[in-house]
């Protein structure tokens, strides 16, 4: 129904745009893209994929870092995550999955078995390294998005008949290939199976038993076929133009048998408890120690400099030359992308979409991830994840918090030391600690544990490793998709917005953008101290939806409150008169701590006083500021200024030069022109 997408990566260093924190890089090895390649191009493929398959990508994250560690080594995504990911609708009968029966079919659907992915599912479980590129290529895919849509046609031909349905089972082909597809179909429900290895359809006629078995094309699923539903299947692939092969069937003995004919042997014939039986559990020794932090020393002379630093950090600033190349329409059962206001600008918390033509019911689905942070705090950078994953969620009206779904994807360098203790701590943060307390579950989740690169530069030992990387995506049902909020400020003078602080002010600055800006990291980083206050928070916000009186919202995360407000301008199209105390001005406008800033109903203002004590979160909020008729960003009384279409540029410029290399430059120019114009 509706697409996500995320990139973390090192420092793009954009040509003819040099950064201050891009100095002193580490260089990229010949056989790696650099982060500026990836990010020209692979976004082009997930939108181009998107657009040919016909789903819309309403939602995603960029994250770029880079920090030196000594010695020739650094922290970075040299390595990169690009994720991608969705959201659909199954019908109630079809949650519980049923059993393969003996006799029933087993089927491929999709595309032929290619010479392509073999050994993906190696390459991303080891270090890449100089002398491991025919590793790295043959691990590479090709994706076919017109053939995903005719196995997705059959597929939703065949649910739609209910109980009456062909398919007993469905699994996809991913890692391993059909070697691991088919046998966990039949494990998952007690059988064996004996299999014609030739009757798949082969692209490449010179491809091993090995390389047909174990090779990971994609847009392939194994279903089992009710033997009395086979010519109904058959047709309805017919129909779809949608290839298949009926690959053999299974049995009540439960062992595995391949039968090859061309070399008239069974390649493969070993009883299924050889392949799922007994497996051994890893044990891992972990050598715990403190991760190493340095206090931060302030290079940067101006607060005015640093806050345009961290308004142009990639991280922070415009995504924009990211979504415009997508659709974000397509089916009409979207109801909020990206974009944000009459000015569409691209500062949404989450996304929404309908579940049928006829009602306002529907789903909403955010992103969360603060990996930094996990250089300083591996427990708090997971359970920064999740809040605010949650906080974004919270911009929706939602029946109740437990209704979240998680899904987390884990990244980690395995074989670098103190990672495994990294990935120890945060997986116990969330999964035995935080979501527990919230009473939310993470149903599913992927994982990589080879996020590090080395290499030799005119002799030298080269190294880059990933922080230990949680990415969360969040999913919840919605009675009404019409009761949410977004950062569009109403534009009335006077309007006031609050911040409310989950921390109860702390302000630490640990991992921040602001302290990445001058390459450095701290000692304290931002955390969720109570998970009963983001509980608190999320009961304030659905009273507001339902009062209609929450005018605006955003939530508080890379780049801080300074960061919130602006965009929040730059949604409303209006100026804001920021105040703030004095005293350590920096840490309140750069903090990352979880919370949210809300623009609420003048009118309501006494009443939200009083559910902010109901909620017990009266120590976290204060008014920070007003909406102003003079199109200023104003902090303190003029101690900072800019009108809003000089700080929407600064924001804007690392988007525009991204689009300026990859599109039409002439057009660019003349969109990025406008915003020094009163649109």
């Amino acid at each position: 129904k509706a697409g996500l997408a995320g990139f973390s990566v090192s420092h793009l260093h954009v040509p003819g745009y040099e950064q201050p924190w891009e100095a002193d890089s580490p260089g990229t090895p010949s056989r790696m893209a650099t982060s500026f390649d990836l990010m020209q191009k692979g976004p082009i493929g997930a939108a181009a994929f998107n657009n040919e398959f016909g789903r819309p990508n309403i939602c995603g994250y960029f994250r770029n870092f880079e920090l030196p560690v000594g010695d020739a080594k650094w922290r970075g995504y040299h390595k990169p995550i690009m994720l991608a990911g969705g959201m659909g609708n199954i019908n109630n009968i079809h949650v519980p999955k049923q059993d393969t029966l003996s006799g029933d079919y087993v089927i491929v659907l999709g595309g032929p078995a290619m010479l392509i992915g073999l050994g993906g599912g190696a390459a991303s479980s080891i270090t890449s390294a100089d002398g491991q590129e025919d590793l790295d290529f043959a691990s590479v895919q090709r994706g076919n998005p017109e053939m995903e849509r005719r196995c997705q046609e059959v597929i939703d031909r065949c649910w739609q008949q209910k109980t009456e349905s062909p398919i007993r089972s469905i699994h996809d082909v991913g890692a391993g290939g059909l070697s691991n597809a088919i046998p966990e179909i039949l494990d998952d429900a007690a059988v064996g199976g004996e299999i014609q290895l030739r009757r798949l359809q082969i692209d490449h006629v010179s491809m091993s038993p090995m390389e047909i078995w174990c090779n990971e094309s994609q847009e392939r699923y194994v279903l089992s076929i009710k033997p009395e539903k086979l010519a109904e299947f058959e047709a309805l692939c017919a129909r779809e133009r949608c290839p298949y092969a009926v690959m053999g069937r299974a049995t009540v003995e439960q062992t595995l048998k391949v039968n090859d004919e061309l070399f008239d042997n069974a390649p493969v014939n070993v009883p299924m408890s050889l392949l799922f039986g007994n497996t051994p559990k890893t044990e891992i020794k972990i050598d715990r120690k403190a991760p190493q932090a340095k206090p931060f020393v302030n290079q940067v002379d101006s607060l005015k400099t640093a806050a345009e630093h961290v308004l142009s950090f990639p991280t922070v600033a415009s995504k924009k030359y990211l979504i415009t190349i997508g659709d974000r329409t397509v089916s009409g059962m979207i109801h909020r992308d990206q974009m944000v206001g009459p000015w569409q600008v691209p500062v949404a918390d989450c996304g929404i979409t309908l579940r049928d033509y006829h009602g306002l019911a529907g789903e909403a689905m955010s992103m969360g991830e603060r990996t930094p942070v996990a250089l300083i705090n591996p427990a708090a950078s997971a359970r920064l994840a999740v809040t605010e994953a949650i906080t974004n969620l919270a911009s929706v009206q939602i029946k109740d918090m437990n209704l979240i779904k998680l899904s987390a994807n884990w990244m980690a360098a395995s074989s670098q030391p103190g990672e495994y203790q990294a990935l120890y701590e945060a997986v116990e943060a969330i999964g035995m600690e935080l979501c527990p307390a919230l009473d939310i579950g993470i149903p599913v989740g992927k994982d990589s544990l080879s996020m590090h690169t080395s290499w030799k530069d005119e002799g030298e030992e080269k190294s880059v490793t990933s922080p230990m990387s949680l990415v969360i995506t969040a999913f919840a049902p919605v009675d009404n998709v019409k009761s949410h909020a977004t950062p569009q400020l109403s534009g009335v003078k006077g309007s006031a917005l609050y911040l409310i602080d989950l921390s109860a002010g702390k302000n630490r600055l640990g991992g921040s953008v602001y302290y990445q800006t001058q390459k450095q990291m701290g000692c304290e980083s931002a955390d969720l101290d109570a998970p009963s206050l983001l509980k608190n928070l999320f009961g304030l916000m659905q009273h507001l939806h339902g009062s209609g009186d929450l005018l605006a919202y955003h939530d508080r995360s890379d780049g801080g409150l300074f960061a919130a407000l602006a965009e929040m301008a730059f949604a409303g199209h209006c100026g804001l008169d920021v105040t703030l105390s004095k005293a350590n001005l920096e840490a309140q406008l750069f903090s990352e701590e979880p919370g949210v800033v809300v623009e609420i109903n003048p009118e309501y203002v006494s009443e939200f006083n009083n559910l902010i004590a109901k909620f017990d979160l009266k120590n976290c909020v204060s008014q920070v500021a007003v909406i102003n008729d003079s199109n200023t960003f104003d902090i303190n009384n003029g101690q900072i200024t800019w009108t809003v279409s000089e700080l929407e540029q600064i924001w804007s410029k690392a988007s525009y030069m991204m689009a300026r290399h990859r599109d039409n430059p002439a057009a660019v120019d003349s969109e990025f022109g406008l915003l020094s114009d009163d649109n």
